[in-house]
């Protein structure tokens, strides 16, 4: 499986705190912002600060966010390994393509595949 990108998740129990604290006293840099979150540059990876929330996620937690060129691939190799899916491939209401799967400590691991036409494929330097 090839991983393109990755990033740290953090559904903090006060976003605005955990926004603040990131932003203005760690003084990251901001990667991008959306509504409900921030990515920030963590050195070599990335911290998204996010109040999204999925079902069966409660309260503050830490997940990985693995972006894969090929979802399916990805959801077939893992399966066949053992790797307990949470959540089979779909796409979300944000558009992105997500399959969830859990470490063998319960660590939630999202599997991500960026459509080509998703905004944040798109150059938006021209815009």
């Amino acid at each position: 499986m090839e991983i393109l990108s990755s990033r740290a998740i953090l559904r903090p129990a006060d976003p605005d705190a955990a926004l603040a604290f990131y932003r203005d006293v760690v003084g990251l840099a901001i990667y991008r912002e959306f509504p409900g979150g921030t990515v920030f540059f963590l050195g070599n990876g990335l911290l998204e600060v996010s109040v999204h929330t999925h079902e069966g996620v409660t309260g503050s937690g830490l997940q990985l966010w693995l972006q894969v060129r090929d979802l399916e691939a990805s959801h077939r190799e893992l399966a066949a390994a053992g790797v307990t899916v949470l959540r089979e491939p779909r796409r979300e209401p944000w558009g992105l393509d997500e399959m969830w799967v859990a470490d063998p400590d319960g660590t939630r691991i999202v599997f991500v595949e960026i459509p080509p036409e998703h905004p944040i494929r798109r150059d938006v330097r021209g815009d």
